[in-house]
């Protein structure tokens, strides 16, 4: 499992690499937070559940991706770790729940703001493993 960052002018461009969709998520969720802030210097002190959902796996992907840096940023909490599940029962939903602390922009090293996820470029293959690929514009 892994994530890389594509070059790419003024956005962040995204691949990731899974052994199956949660872990694919759960990549995503890593590579956006450390984008966002250094992840290893947040503490686990509190815990902020939180959902998302959609009609296929690109929605869902597209939702965890707006809720992580909602998270971050508008709720101000830094996240360490997320423990989660992915339900699919007529669509999908995850419910989530994030380790943490307030965010603390010096302690927690803030590098930049994610203004939204987009569709363009969006990829999801399962073939040997998961391959996915997502745009953050920043």
């Amino acid at each position: 499992m892994s994530y890389k960052f594509v070059d790419h002018a003024t956005d962040a461009i995204i691949e990731v690499t899974a052994k199956d969709i949660k872990e694919a998520f759960s990549v995503a969720a890593e590579a956006v937070i450390n984008l966002t802030l250094d992840q290893d210097s947040v503490k686990e002190i509190e815990k902020k559940e939180f959902s998302a959902q959609g009609k296929d796996l690109h929605y869902l992907l597209f939702s965890w991706l707006e809720e992580i840096p909602f998270v971050l940023i508008t709720e101000g909490f830094a996240i360490k770790r997320i423990e989660f599940d992915i339900i699919e029962d007529n669509g999908y939903k995850i419910n989530a729940t994030a380790f943490g602390e307030s965010l603390d922009v010096h302690k927690h090293n803030f590098k930049v703001e994610v203004k939204a996820p987009t569709f363009y470029e969006m990829e999801i293959n399962q073939k040997n493993g998961v391959f996915m690929k997502f745009l953050l514009d920043l």
